[in-house]
């Protein structure tokens, strides 16, 4: 199995969280993105203050390696506003694929009207546009429940306002990998958190991000039906190696 065409390749840590200096957060995406040439890999995910330079180092190479970056992350709780001016910069600067984090505390008080005005918004600024839209619903501060009805309204959303031939450029996503659990509970995506977004996601694609770690993972969760996996250890899954990192 090719593992890497399912890959986005991630580094999402801001120079505040990981220590290193703006320099040095540009070179480790100009790594990545480098990696991801030359094994094959789909995607780079990274943050949006960097999405032009490494848009420019991929054209350079002649590659076609995609640049996914997100918008509203981690915690979802931006605008609408704010979101879609987030994206509509991103887009300017070459992002060909936007994750936004879904206004999930907003879902949980209730308000699906927001959760489906910033939905609608913005895969539509997206497709008008050509890119690819992922929305991330943080499976890990979510009951099964509200897993599948969330992933059920964003479905159903998608296929009332987009054409049927649009809906593949539409993805409903686990999980930032940034969101804090209690008692050691993961994080990430997990095998039944999937299983119950692809058994609602309807004609939409679902992609895996976080808790990924090893090619039998990823194998597994490619053959549950995911058509995308976000990690931050791409190069381990496709060398068959186990991962002990974090997204």
């Amino acid at each position: 199995m090719n593992i890497a065409q399912y890959l986005d390749s991630t580094y999402l840590k801001t120079p505040a969280q990981s220590g290193l200096s703006e320099e040095e957060t540009l070179q480790k995406d100009k790594e990545l993105a480098q990696e991801a040439i030359d094994n094959g890999i789909l995607a780079v995910m990274i943050r949006p203050d960097y999405v032009a330079e490494i848009k420019k180092y991929i054209r350079d190479r002649h590659s076609e390696v995609a640049v996914g970056t997100v918008i509203g992350f981690h915690e979802g709780t931006y605008s609408t506003e704010e979101k879609l001016a987030e994206a509509e910069k991103a887009i300017a600067d070459g992002a060909d694929e936007l994750d936004f984090v879904v206004n999930y505390n907003a879902y949980l008080k209730g308000d699906l009207d927001l959760v489906k005005q910033e939905f609608v918004k913005g895969t539509a600024l997206c497709l008008q546009h050509d890119k690819v839209a992922k929305w991330i619903i943080e499976i890990a501060a979510l009951t099964d429940d509200q897993i599948a009805d969330i992933t059920r309204h964003i479905s159903g959303w998608a296929e009332e306002n987009f054409d049927e031939n649009q809906l593949s450029g539409i993805f409903v996503k686990s999980s930032t990998g940034f969101y804090e659990t209690e008692n050691g509970k993961p994080n990430g995506a997990t095998f039944e958190g999937i299983r119950i977004m692809l058994d609602n996601a309807g004609k939409l694609p679902v992609k895996a991000a976080g808790g990924v770690r090893t090619p039998e993972d990823a194998e597994k969760m490619i053959g549950l039906g995911v058509k995308r996996i976000g990690t931050s250890s791409a190069l381990a899954l496709i060398k068959d190696q186990s991962s002990e990192g974090g997204y």
